[in-house]
């Protein structure tokens, strides 16, 4: 019997066309045609306009809010489960609604399960993703997650600077594990910032645990959203005595007055990936591409290949 061979097809959502041509083009494949038609009221319907019956699919799109983006990604799912696409992957550079992973206070939802329901309902056979804001919202999911980490960008970019007496930050609590995991990697020390919060995306007050006298600091973050925490944090480290202050951020969100916080402030560069496309340059903002990274695993897990080397972190 002759044994089918599985076709991959690579799919963007709108929001990630740019970063999907990367990576088809580093995988060795065209990205596939798709059309939206959207009603006066704004509803959208996504069409895929090829076959994918038996293909595998990776639908590229990560899902920063607003809700379109999710939205898209679900539609899409479906459209090829419906179409009798064989495999499913959901490619989500960044995985949004994530940092609702947990009941912080009474009556509020647990957004990042809610989403990962939605996508296997929708249709999604695996997932592959790019640093998580929490290592747990693998465990709202029941199919396979590969969870990837930046740090295969970031550590290369680093190590090619040369700075001397280098130290890594994390710019609160919750980030100390992804902090030492790079201090190891680096063999280099480690401060905490400790802040509190007024409320979201509010800062009422920060402490620094460690010093910086002297020292070449790297903050080390999953997101710069409003930019508030990594520039306070700058700006402590500096009235340290800190030699100058960088951050990496591997997702870009950077909503509101982000970038004038960024230009305005004591932070020397923020480095990160094309997870999410950038609004406007900024002087201090350095872009690195995560598509080769995608098209690796994407390559290896369509033929059931080892992704481990992938994972530094």
């Amino acid at each position: 019997m002759t044994e089918i061979k599985t076709k991959a097809k690579i799919f963007a959502c709108s929001q990630s066309q740019i970063l999907a041509e990367k990576i088809a083009k580093a995988y060795g494949e065209d990205l596939g045609k798709v059309i939206t038609s959207t009603y006066s009221d704004g509803e959208f319907q996504p069409s895929f306009e090829e076959s994918v019956r038996g293909a595998r699919l990776f639908l590229i799109g990560s899902t920063n809010p607003g809700p379109e983006n999710l939205m898209e990604m679900l539609l899409m799912l479906d459209a090829a489960k419906r179409a009798s696409a064989r495999h499913i992957t959901a490619v989500m550079p960044y995985f949004g609604w994530a940092r609702q992973d947990r009941k912080d206070k009474p009556r509020v939802p647990i957004a990042a399960k809610l989403v990962a329901k939605m996508l296997e309902t929708a249709g999604a056979t695996r997932i592959i993703t790019l640093d998580l804001h929490a290592d747990q919202i693998q465990g709202f999911f029941e199919k396979p997650v590969d969870h990837l980490f930046a740090s295969t960008i970031f550590l290369p970019y680093i190590q090619q600077m040369g700075l001397d007496n280098l130290t890594i930050a994390s710019p609160d609590m919750g980030g100390s594990k992804r902090a030492y995991a790079y201090s190891k990697a680096l063999e280099s020390d480690v401060v905490i910032c400790y802040k509190q919060r007024a409320k979201a995306n509010v800062i009422s007050h920060m402490e620094l645990i460690g010093d910086v006298t002297g020292k070449n600091v790297i903050l080390v973050d999953d997101m710069v959203d409003t930019a508030g925490t990594l520039t306070k944090a700058a700006d402590v480290m500096m009235e340290k005595g800190a030699k100058s202050v960088r951050a990496i951020c591997t997702h870009p969100i950077l909503s509101g007055n982000a970038y004038e916080k960024i230009e305005n402030s004591q932070l020397e560069e923020l480095i990160v990936t094309d997870s999410i496309p950038l609004s406007r340059e900024s002087r201090k903002i350095t872009v690195l591409s995560c598509a080769e990274l995608f098209a690796s695993v994407m390559h290896n897990v369509h033929h059931n290949k080892s992704i481990s080397s992938k994972f530094i972190m």
